[in-house]
């Protein structure tokens, strides 16, 4: 008999019941292993984390791939095809899966729609030429590695082209400095300006952050690698490179596996006497302004939310260039974080939940000075126990954002989702200038102008503080909880430098600010209450100390 009085035979565990009871030990012990990795983490500096995921993700760089088409035919049937292309792409959605398991690494959002990656798998086969636009103000952020790699596996001859859009938002200097870097690295590249090429089509002309401090300097090194080209140099450009590739693969005897696709009834398809030009990217990138600019009409839909186009479609230029412009895609990745994604257009903006950590990377990106230019607003100082250079909080910039537009919510607090969208939306159109510079390029080789290029548009080495003393840059936050090391001497040295910053003619306006306020407070004393006057009461002064009681005689009235 059991202790709560039921009978051994009045329960018995049944094959489900042992198979739950084993899910759930299961679910327990991954949790335990997840929490207690989780505090792993936190008794880590912010430094070790991010070197530790570094080396993890460099591990599995290899896992982070592209889906692939699996090998087909013209002679299979579309429900064969169907299905093989289904059982790939869940092998691969289950690689991710497995990946996302190891808390030590952090996937971004990524495509999962089979649709959109059969876009991308017929734009790969078409291409004779593959052009992956980028942004220009961080190219490795919307560049990936792996997609060139899986063009060259579906063709040996295919080459892929950077097409560095936005290019008119750099200035020269660093526009020579990735020129140099893609020269050294064997990578066809292209500055372009979507944006600018309409304008000129429209007979507008578009007024560029960098034009009144780099218009000497552009027209003195008129490079052919760092200037922005026009509409017909690019098709130009494009129509030769793609016509090179094909002139090699003919001299080879291979054949592309769309043209072997089309061939059919001893009859060759009609298309295969123009170059394809195919066009991928990350959504929200230009790839369809592009298009637009190169078709000199409006072809295809363009907005500023991501995902407007769904289905691939070919233009034919010429009779001997046509384009493909490819849905936008986001490419799996362990360098960035949903938030950067947004700040970067990537991911729709009106869909963000949480919006200070969005424009915190936007204050991480552009300095002090100039988002209290553009937006001509002041913000709050450090603080005298803070870093002098410490980038901006995004608590601070949205409150004083919507203090100077009057943003106000219906509770009566500010409005601060609305000034996230319109920062990020500004930061993302150019109106908050700011740039990256290559990987392997040092602040000690930087030059005189490109330094005050990254000073008016923050760039690397982040945010400037108005006070212009320097600081150690290994010095890290002082760690309260004792999670990390305290740098003890770099505090000291801070607060002394923060201290002597002040100077004697500064110390003596103090000394005399409190003097004036001191006199003051003098002026405005209190004045002292009067003594009251009691000499009228009856004194006693032969008595015994008590006190004297008077005895009035009241008239009788008869």
């Amino acid at each position: 008999q059991w202790p709560w009085g039921w009978r051994e035979s009045a329960w018995r565990p049944n094959r489900s019941s042992l198979i739950i009871v084993r899910q759930l030990i299961i679910v327990i012990l991954r949790r335990r292993d997840r929490s207690s990795a989780a505090d792993d983490m936190l008794a880590m500096t912010a430094e070790e984390r991010r070197k530790q995921q570094e080396e993890e993700a460099a591990l599995h760089s290899s896992s982070l791939r592209v889906p692939r088409r699996p090998p087909w035919t013209a002679k299979m049937s579309p429900e064969e095809l169907d299905v093989n292309e289904r059982q790939t792409f869940l092998a691969w959605r289950r690689s991710l899966a497995r990946l996302e398991e190891n808390e030590k690494l952090v996937i971004t959002p990524f495509e999962k729609n089979l649709d959109i990656w059969r876009q991308l798998w017929r734009v790969l086969e078409r291409s004779d030429l593959l052009v992956m636009v980028v942004d220009a103000r961080d190219p490795f952020f919307y560049r990936c590695p792996d997609l060139e790699a899986y063009a060259r596996e579906i063709d040996e001859h295919k080459r892929t082209l950077l097409l560095v859009n936005k290019a008119d938002l750099l200035p020269i200097t660093v526009r020579q400095r990735w020129a140099n870097y893609f020269r050294l690295h064997g990578t066809l590249f292209v500055f372009w300006s979507a944006k600018a090429a309409s304008a000129v089509l429209e007979s507008k002309r578009l007024k560029i952050p960098w034009e009144e401090s780099a218009s000497g300097q552009e027209s003195a090194s008129s490079s052919e690698d760092t200037k922005i080209y026009s509409r017909n140099e690019l098709l130009s450009r494009l129509q030769a490179e793609a016509e090179a590739i094909v002139a090699r693969r003919n001299l080879s005897g291979k054949r592309s596996l769309d043209d072997a696709h089309f061939v059919g009834d001893g009859k060759e398809n009609t298309a295969a006497k123009h170059v394809v030009v195919g066009f991928v990217g990350y959504p929200n990138v230009g790839k369809s302004s592009t298009i637009n600019a190169l078709v000199g009409e409006k072809r295809t839909g363009v907005t500023s939310t991501p995902g407007k186009t769904k289905h691939f479609q070919t233009l034919i230029i010429s009779d001997d260039l046509m384009l493909c412009d490819c849905p936008g895609l986001v490419f799996p990745s362990f360098s960035s974080s949903r938030y950067e994604m947004i700040a970067s257009g990537v991911l729709p903006i009106d869909r963000m939940t949480e919006h200070r950590e969005a424009v915190q990377v936007v204050a991480n990106h552009v300095p002090r000075q100039t988002l209290e230019r553009v937006y001509n607003i002041s913000l709050p100082k450090p603080k005298p126990y803070e870093l002098l250079q410490r980038p901006v909080l995004a608590s601070e910039l949205l409150r004083t954002y919507c203090s100077s537009r009057g943003y106000v919510s219906s509770g009566g607090l500010p409005d601060e989702t609305r000034a996230a969208r319109q920062i990020l939306k500004d930061y993302i159109d150019g109106k908050l200038p700011h740039f990256e510079m290559p990987p392997d390029l040092t602040e000690d080789g930087l030059d005189e102008n490109l330094q005050g290029a990254m000073t008016c548009s923050g760039s690397v080495g982040g945010n400037e503080s108005d006070y212009s003393d320097p600081i150690d840059p290994t010095m890290s936050r002082v760690d309260i909880g004792g999670l990390g090391e305290t740098n003890l001497g770099s505090i000291l040295s801070e607060l002394e430098s923060f201290d002597t910053s002040i100077g004697p003619s500064a110390a003596e306006a103090v000394v005399a600010a409190r003097r004036k306020a001191s006199a003051k407070n003098h002026k405005h004393h209190k004045k002292p209450q009067r003594k009251k006057d009691r000499s009228w009461r009856v004194g006693n002064d032969d008595g015994d100390g008590m006190p004297a009681r008077v005895l009035r005689k009241s008239s009788v009235n008869l």
